[in-house]
């Protein structure tokens, strides 16, 4: 029994040693292991702020930035900038280490890491709203979607994301720590009928949306696109009824799209896990989920540097200092 005992200590990390009976056991893989993973996983999470906070002060800080898009791009940059700075290190903690942050700091995070992607999912409905107004009706984009009532629609976006991620964690407040097992552990647990709603509420309606929407943007784009290949009389121009949109908000709308299609490649792993249930899912497919879900918020500043040269320039100017000089924020971005 003590040799067997001895083995388990090897193997097994105690969070609580003091507590030998109710205290977690952690994994105690090679330290070589540990440490080669927790640089990459920090890695990734460091990178994500830092490119994040390019975005953040760049649409800030310029104000030829400050379009109603941009300010959506803004508000998405938020959210992805929390991931990398928030639940990133949490969720490292607590997947490959003990939780010693007690079970305040666990509903707290727990609370946050619900927020963030809901409002992702928000912001990219926006986003999609946004590009559908400016292709499929581009007379009336300019008075109908305007920074204020993009701004307006974002605090709404956000207030929903606060609103609604509560449900999930209202019982933990009521009772700190109630769903877990032992000490040195967070976990959130949501029943089955909450969890059905939420991936109706935070999957299937969104993305429905934003699939039918984009489908359409592309339909028109596309028809406009050989609309203006085609060799059209002036006459029949004239007599349009038809408003065509700019070829820079057709640019925009493939630049966007691109956006929504990595964004839905990285949401979709993490609640086709959640649509499968628990007798269809192991740890390992839903870890993997999870962080192809948090990898968006990195990529997103990636393919904005690939698509977007007022970024570029941008963030040549921030790296340079030059958007400390005076009268910097009037600079021509476009």
């Amino acid at each position: 029994c003590a040799y067997t005992c001895s083995r388990l200590l090897h193997v097994f990390k105690l969070c609580f040693p003091q507590l030998f009976n109710s205290s977690c056991r952690k994994l105690t893989p090679p330290w070589f292991e540990v440490m080669l993973i927790h640089i990459f996983l920090y890695s990734i999470s460091l990178l994500t702020v830092a490119l994040n906070l390019l975005v953040i002060i760049s649409v800030s800080h310029f104000r030829q930035l400050h379009t109603p898009t941009n300010i959506l791009l803004l508000s998405l940059a938020v959210s992805d900038l929390l991931v990398g700075l928030v639940v990133m290190p949490g969720e490292i903690l607590r997947r490959t280490s003990c939780w010693f942050l007690g079970d305040f700091v666990c509903f707290l995070y727990n609370y946050l890491s619900n927020i963030i992607p809901v409002s992702s999912i928000g912001d990219m409905v926006l986003i999609s709203v946004d590009r559908y107004v400016a292709i499929c009706d581009p007379l009336h984009y300019i008075t109908r979607i305007t920074v204020n009532r993009v701004k307006f629609c974002v605090c709404l976006c956000w207030l929903y994301s606060v609103s609604y991620s509560f449900l999930f964690v209202k019982d933990n407040l009521t009772q700190l720590g109630r769903y877990k097992s032992c000490y040195g552990e967070c976990v959130l647990v949501v029943d089955y009928v909450l969890g059905s709603v939420d991936v109706f509420l935070s999957f299937i309606v969104p993305f429905t949306v934003i699939i039918a929407l984009y489908l359409r943007v592309f339909a028109v784009a596309v028809s406009q696109a050989h609309a203006m290949r085609s060799h059209i009389t002036a006459v029949t121009l004239q007599h349009s009824v038809t408003p065509k949109a700019k070829k820079s908000e057709l640019k925009a709308a493939r630049s966007l799209g691109v956006l929504v299609v990595v964004f839905l490649l990285c949401f979709c792993p993490y609640y086709s896990v959640s649509l499968a249930g628990d007798s269809f899912v192991n740890a390992s497919s839903a870890s993997y989920g999870l962080f192809v879900l948090y990898c968006n918020s990195c990529l997103n500043p990636v393919i904005y540097a690939f698509l977007y040269p007022w970024f570029r320039k941008s963030v040549k100017l921030i790296v340079t200092l030059q958007i400390l000089q005076p009268g910097s924020c009037e600079t021509n971005m476009l």
